[in-house]
């Protein structure tokens, strides 16, 4: 899990990014890297390049709009992202994020970020720690206890795996 003493780069997109942004219907009949290789090509033509494991994806309102489809959630997986920071989610990419390993934190000041800004992350605190730049910490919803452990696990599939072991 993301310790708060690490902090992590942020990426900014606004508002209202939908499924296809995140893994464009052009790509769907290729893999998750080739499909990772597009994410958000339409609004960060530069992100899935540059995009370092561990980096954070802050955005405005209704992220994950759109269609039911997996892969925008896998995409951002596979580009290393350690979470991403919304004040709202479509309820099913949030049921797909945390399926597939992909921690989401609900916070309304989540807009207050900056791009290239450095923060520590504490979901199950509930809040995010900026390395500097006012107000020093955002208050997020807390995560429950099941779905970090699914986001540790690397999503649902391997939760149970893991279990199934033991």
């Amino acid at each position: 899990m993301t310790k708060q003493s690490t902090t992590h780069r942020v990426w900014r997109v606004g508002a209202d990014i939908d499924t296809d942004a995140l893994a464009p219907g052009a790509y769907m009949k290729f893999g998750i890297d080739e499909i990772a290789r597009h994410c958000l090509q339409r609004v960060r033509p530069e992100f899935a390049g540059n995009a370092q494991p561990g980096d954070v994806l802050v955005a405005g309102p209704n992220f994950g709009i759109g269609s039911s489809r997996e892969q925008a959630a896998a995409a951002l997986v596979r580009l290393g992202i350690a979470a991403v920071v919304a004040p709202s989610f479509n309820g099913l990419y949030f049921r797909n994020a945390f399926n597939v390993g992909l921690l989401l934190l609900t916070c309304e000041q989540a807009e207050t970020l900056q791009e290239g800004e450095r923060i520590a992350l504490d979901p199950v605190a509930g809040h995010i720690r900026r390395a500097a730049g006012e107000p020093s910490e955002l208050h997020c919803d807390t995560v429950p206890a099941f779905l970090l452990e699914m986001v540790q696990a690397g999503g649902l599939l391997n939760l149970l795996k893991q279990r199934k072991t033991h």
